[in-house]
């Protein structure tokens, strides 16, 4: 885990209620649970800062989860690919900490089969929005519809896009370079964050941070043979590098032009990236507004069955994907009551 960021001092209060909201997102978090949790990341960025570093301490014992003594007397890269800082774990640790940790490594002891093995083939749907922490540390975001196939070796991370789009946050890890390959083109990473969406003949392609390479595997001549006689491998032909803040549009037709680099602003990127939830703060904000804030991003959709309720003041924060918990909140302090139709919608009419 890495050292707490200097702006937001270690505090046993704020430490022990991250270790216990990361334990219940392990499991799963009821419809309550998850407004109580956003409330409390909302309260301080402190607590978002904590959340985070104890997310990152989980995703190091996944990788421990992963090692078996016999894989091989070569020891695993991602145990290694991050360097421990003595000053940090010379300061005294509080008790809550080492005591979430043993909670940890105890778990991973006595439920090996809950842990897929590092070769192993992961697959992820997303019906919904998703997000799924990959065995390395990487963080995955699915855009509604997306379908990807992960397959980690040792000497590579591997996703292949299958459709749909997907956000990724790439761990560090210059041993085992990080590869998503969609329509036939592959976007190589070590450690870097870049959004890719694969549309009918296209592949969209947006750097956040980082530098990625866009190359395509382009098989050699048939005449191009190994001293042993076999055919040589395709090899990759790198096609452009996009560094943090440009973009791409790449054609996946059977032969691949060399894609045009753009560059994309932070407007742009807010809005090709707005498919991800994210915090939502209404501060007095109609309330026909906040409806067609969260029509844009959930195929749920909010109806207004009386026109009196659409001038009517919102105070809130809440995730933009919680359309659940936006309607008890209506339901509980608004004086709203909300019918389902038989479309599915959620029609919002006043209380008689």
């Amino acid at each position: 885990m890495n050292a707490p960021d200097p702006q937001f001092p270690l505090n046993d209060a704020v430490e022990s209620a991250a270790a216990e909201w990361l334990v219940r997102h392990d499991r799963g978090l009821t419809p309550r649970e998850q407004d109580e949790f956003l409330s409390w990341l909302a309260a301080s960025p402190a607590h978002r800062e904590s959340f985070e570093r104890h997310r990152r301490l989980w995703g190091d014992f996944n990788a421990l989860a992963h090692w078996r003594p016999e894989h091989g007397t070569v020891p695993n890269p991602d145990l290694l690919a991050r360097h421990r800082r003595p000053a940090f774990w010379c300061r005294p640790v509080p008790v809550f900490l080492a005591a979430a940790a043993a909670a940890l490594a105890l778990l991973l002891v006595w439920t090996p089969a809950a842990r897929p093995p590092a070769e192993a083939s992961l697959a992820f749907e997303a019906a919904t929005y998703r997000q799924e922490t990959l065995p390395d540390g990487s963080v995955l975001d699915l855009n509604r519809g997306a379908h990807v196939v992960v397959q980690f070796s040792a000497a590579e991370r591997r996703v292949l896009l299958v459709q749909g789009e997907a956000q990724f946050a790439v761990a560090k890890n210059p041993a085992r370079p990080f590869v998503v390959r969609a329509g036939g083109v592959d976007v190589r990473a070590v450690g870097t964050a870049f959004n890719v969406k694969l549309a009918g003949p296209h592949l969209e392609l947006l750097v956040t941070e980082g530098t990625v390479h866009v190359s395509q595997q382009t098989p050699p001549a048939p005449a191009v043979t190994t001293p042993s006689g076999i055919p040589a491998p395709a090899v990759p032909v790198v096609l452009a590098a996009l560094t943090a803040g440009q973009r791409t549009v790449i054609s996946v037709a059977p032969v691949i032009a060399p894609p045009v680099v753009m560059p994309a602003s932070t407007h742009e990127i807010a809005q090709l990236l707005d498919w991800q939830p994210r915090l939502l703060d209404f501060d007095s904000t109609p309330l026909a507004e906040v409806v067609e804030t969260f029509n844009r991003r959930n195929a749920l959709r909010l109806v207004i069955g009386d026109d009196d309720l659409r001038a009517l003041p919102i105070v809130a924060s809440i995730r933009s994907d919680n359309v659940a918990g936006f309607v008890r909140l209506l339901e509980g302090t608004m004086g709203v009551k909300a019918d389902r139709s038989s479309s599915g919608e959620i029609v919002l009419r006043r209380v008689r």
